[in-house]
């Protein structure tokens, strides 16, 4: 079977023998997405020794482990327009968080019809499709509601600023209100409802399973923190601003180390659900963050290194703002724990997915297929030109990556306080040393290629 790959707008055709993928043998597809979580938080990645994640850990000892995977970008509703379209945040629909007023409420901003997700090209393939958790990319009775976004079935929250109370007066299924009362905490329901979705599933019938679960994101919040208690040195987080703002939280540690560990029991409670269906040998499930780690709410990131040995958190477009953990597994093609140093990045996900069921990518897709990485075939493996991300908070933000050589922008809003820096990361992984000054040629290149990366957006501007 012959599949085809884009890259610098060329057809690339490779043959993948004896792995070809028919419709008898179509994989499930079972994504989990979690919010704000660092790529330290996990052992398997920088030797977390204070927080307990060993299911996640042991995925990854039996999977293909991405060590130099970028998030779509450095917060969430941009992150995940870019994992479900395949676009870069240079062409993007949705390149920041942003509130739109409607009848039913403020929601983010929308998908308009005209933009294809992964879940869309799967149900033309003939995959029922799910989405739990949060959403954020369109509200209800609007072109961007996952239910008109090739989305059979979701459960959640439409939109992230309700994401950040995990005991929520109410969520949404499909488009419906389901009133909580504020009485429920809200990931365990999203959680059941998402492995009900599964169960519900006939044998034959391949799914695409999109886990997109609000742990550990501000609030600090969860029902028994016993596990973690005392352990920690705590300062108490007090909320000082009534309603608004994060909640207090007393002990902040204990509550973040509960809530990764939380994360670990539904990654087992999921992966146990397949294996009982006896599907887990051609399931692919993926693990993954949507963007670096949080500081706010009390966390304390240097605490726990939960950015490893980068620099920078969310909204920073430094590696530990853009960086994500990314667990591969499907055993029935990848045996055995492997490591790669491909660079790939959410927008990668959908072409792959193309490739994986063989149908055509959709036309203005960035992203390139890893279908070659995942089955130990590198040497046809296409390589990004650049990797790109474009930011519109604090000042505006700007970064381009190529050859190692890294360019990071900011204040492109303020150009009388522009600042440049460019870093060699196989050098220095922690982007301490500027070296610009030595290097003005080689910036003027990348800045030349990131201005070609950037397409014009009426939403977003600087």
């Amino acid at each position: 079977m012959i599949y085809t790959m884009k890259k610098q707008n060329l057809l690339i055709p490779f043959f993948l023998a004896p792995a070809a993928i028919n419709a008898e043998n179509r994989p499930n597809i079972v994504f989990v997405l979690v919010d704000d979580m660092g790529i330290g938080d996990i052992n398997c990645y920088y030797n977390q020794p204070k927080i307990q994640t060993p299911n996640i850990d042991k995925l990854a000892s039996k999977s293909l482990q991405f060590m130099q995977h970028y998030s779509g970008s450095t917060v969430s509703a941009p992150s995940r327009c870019c994992l479900l379209t395949g676009k870069h945040t240079g062409n993007s629909y949705i390149r920041g968080n942003k509130g739109v007023k409607s009848e039913e409420g403020i929601f983010d901003l929308h998908l308009p019809a005209n933009e294809t997700t992964v879940a869309e090209v799967l149900k033309q393939k003939g995959y029922s499709t799910m989405c739990v958790g949060k959403w954020g990319l369109g509200g209800p009775k609007t072109s961007g509601s996952p239910i008109n976004k090739g989305f059979d079935y979701f459960f959640g929250y439409l939109s992230q600023e309700d994401a950040h109370r995990y005991y929520p007066e109410y969520l949404y299924e499909n488009e419906n209100k389901i009133q909580l009362g504020g009485k429920v905490y809200s990931h365990w329901l999203i959680l059941e409802k998402g492995l009900n979705f599964i169960k519900s599933r006939k044998k034959e019938e391949p799914y695409f399973a999109y886990f997109a679960i609000t742990p550990p994101h501000a609030d600090l919040d969860y029902p028994d923190i016993s596990q973690y208690q005392g352990k920690f040195p705590e300062t108490p987080y007090i909320n000082k601003n009534g309603k608004g703002g994060f909640k207090t939280q007393i002990a902040p540690k204990a509550a973040y180390a509960s809530m990764i560990t939380e994360i670990d029991r539904s990654v087992e409670k999921i992966i146990s659900l397949i294996k009982e269906r006896g599907e887990w040998d051609n399931t692919i499930f993926i693990f993954s963050s949507d963007n670096g780690v949080h500081c706010v709410g009390g966390h304390d990131p240097k605490f726990f290194d939960s950015n490893g040995p980068f620099r920078g958190y969310k909204r920073d477009l430094y590696e530990g703002g853009i960086r994500t953990p990314f667990i591969f597994s499907w055993p029935k093609h990848i045996k055995g724990h492997r490591q790669t140093s491909h660079i790939s990045a959410f927008w990668d996900f959908l072409p792959t997915v193309c490739d994986i069921v063989n149908t055509e990518v959709p036309k203005g897709v960035n992203g390139i297929s890893y279908l070659p990485v995942l089955l130990n075939k590198k040497d046809r493996q296409p390589q990004h030109e650049y990797i790109y991300f474009e930011f519109y908070e604090a000042g505006g933000k700007q970064s381009i990556l190529k050859d190692g050589w890294k360019l990071v922008r900011l204040n492109l809003s303020k150009p009388d306080k522009l600042v440049e820096e460019l870093y060699y990361l196989p050098h220095d992984i922690g982007e301490k040393h500027n070296l610009i000054e030595n290097n003005r040629s080689k910036a003027e290149v990348l800045k030349k290629l990131a201005n070609k990366a950037h397409t014009n957006n009426p939403e977003f501007n600087w």
